[in-house]
């Protein structure tokens, strides 16, 4: 049998979008546990964000930080020395670190330059603690670890703009521009190619392997993309985000963590 392996987003997903809980995908996690199957983290959140719902979730798997701008795979984790992908490679504590992703202050070098062009963009570099805990609903701890970003900017746009330019003087910086919860400025870095590196990875280890990928925003499409089985789950008014277009899309029936847990459930 092919062995599976589960790329999963965080935000809205796996967690509620209000209070960022995972408790309604409990039997699905659990069941996920007694399989030893590979559950891998796919978020736009941060190094610090992702270990603390790692720790949270008893999860040992690599991960993908800042929608695949960082590849955190734990030392020793695969049974073999990684290739050379020809992307930066580190060896932070107990991880190996790919960076696929942009670096942090080009970014907000970036954002400036917008700025000076007339576009209202505000991001989480802008913003203390207490102003990210107040836009996200995180707690001001929580949202100290937002803040230490690497790969990724998330923003907000304080005025009305035209996004077809916005995202034309993005790219003209020679950066690329996704949506989540957020707006969001970065390099040449998304989830699916992240994804597309781990799976190569997990079939040279495991063999024949089953894919699957779960999220709720336009920043999962490249990941969604790269899997046998892509799931979107329900926004918290009860829709799929429409711009979410892939082959053989399943919409899972439930909103959050309650429709990644049936989803989940009904796949395995």
């Amino acid at each position: 049998m092919k062995r599976p392996v589960i790329f999963t987003d965080l935000d809205g997903t796996l967690l509620d979008h209000e209070t960022y809980s995972f408790a309604k995908a409990l039997q699905a996690l659990s069941l996920i546990r007694e399989r030893r199957i590979p559950l891998v983290i796919c978020s736009s959140k941060t190094r610090r964000e992702i270990e603390h719902y790692r720790e949270l979730l008893v999860n040992r798997h690599p991960f993908v930080s800042e929608n695949g701008g960082g590849l955190f795979i734990p030392r020793g984790y695969f049974p073999f020395p990684l290739p050379d992908y020809g992307f930066p490679v580190s060896e932070e504590n107990d991880f190996i670190v790919i960076r696929l992703g942009a670096s942090y202050p080009e970014l907000r070098e970036a954002m400036d330059e917008l700025r000076r062009e007339g576009f209202s963009v505000r991001g989480f570099g802008d913003m203390t603690a207490e102003e990210v805990s107040a836009l996200t609903k995180l707690t001001l701890a929580e949202a100290e670890m937002a803040k230490e970003r690497d790969f990724d900017e998330a923003f907000i746009l304080e005025k009305d703009c035209d996004m077809d330019s916005l995202r034309a003087a993005i790219a003209e910086r020679g950066f690329h521009y996704t949506q989540g919860r957020f707006h969001h400025i970065l390099g040449d870095s998304d989830k699916g190619k992240a994804v597309s590196l781990l799976t190569g990875l997990y079939r040279r280890w495991l063999g024949e392997i089953l894919t699957i990928a779960i999220g709720d925003s336009p920043n999962d499409i490249p990941m969604l993309e790269m899997v046998d089985y892509p799931v979107a789950v329900r926004k918290p008014d009860g829709s799929c985000d429409q711009r979410i277009s892939v082959s053989n899309l399943i919409r899972a029936d439930g909103i959050g963590p309650a429709g990644w847990n049936k989803a989940i459930c009904e796949l395995l």
